[in-house]
């Protein structure tokens, strides 16, 4: 979580990016920033910007900008978790993330159940089809939303990523998972990142996860 980061042009472009998702999309498809490896200024960048939505890859990196003052703390932010889950990891982010979206098998969405039984949580959908990717196939899809609206949990929609470098294969995986979140009820598809977030809008995101084209290069450690 080392670097350097400009915040005053950090906000600069949450603000242009903002507009420009709003004009694109009529509204439909707002930002979420990831602030993965970069400090914690980044978080308060996001916060002068106006938004209230942030997130993060990694469990102890959210927990460490969380906790930390400027971050926010508990109850400023509300906290995205956009990296895979682990189950032994729940417990320490339970009351926490406010929208847990990489949910792609029974035993996480029992785990969070258990933990943090209110939850918002997305089904995370491999449309691709590549492997030591995360995600459940499309055909899981619909078991694992029943699954979890049993458990009681709020399942608001589905999340998925594209195929780097391939235009028609993330059209194509945006596609299905749009038409698979319109076909089960659910409001909120997040897809789309820095390098494919135009195509995301135009397959019907509500939510695109971007870090580079706000925060510039990932800083090394």
């Amino acid at each position: 979580m080392n670097g350097s980061l400009d915040p005053g042009a950090a906000i600069e472009r949450i603000e242009a990016f903002s507009a420009n998702l709003a004009q694109r999309s009529s509204g439909r498809t707002r930002l979420l920033p990831v602030t993965k490896a970069f400090p914690i200024t980044a978080v308060e960048a996001v916060r002068r910007a106006g938004l209230r939505e942030v997130g993060e890859n990694y469990a102890q990196e959210l927990l460490a900008k969380h906790g930390d003052p400027v971050g926010g703390g508990p109850g400023d932010m509300a906290w995205h978790l956009v990296g895979r889950l682990q189950r032994n990891k729940v417990r320490r982010l339970a009351g926490i993330v406010a929208l847990w979206q990489t949910i792609d098998r029974v035993e996480l969405l029992d785990e969070v159940a258990r933990r943090d039984p209110t939850a918002k949580v997305l089904v995370q959908v491999d449309a691709v089809g590549r492997p030591g990717r995360g995600g459940c196939s499309p055909g899981e899809v619909e078991g694992l939303v029943a699954h979890g609206t049993d458990l009681g949990l709020e399942v608001r929609g589905l999340m998925t990523v594209g195929a780097p470098g391939e235009v028609d294969a993330t059209r194509d995986a945006f596609t299905t998972v749009a038409d698979l979140a319109e076909s089960l009820g659910l409001p909120e598809v997040s897809m789309g990142m820095t390098d494919d977030f135009e195509i995301a809008i135009d397959c019907g995101s509500t939510l695109v996860r971007v870090g580079r084209a706000l925060f510039g290069d990932r800083p090394t450690t």
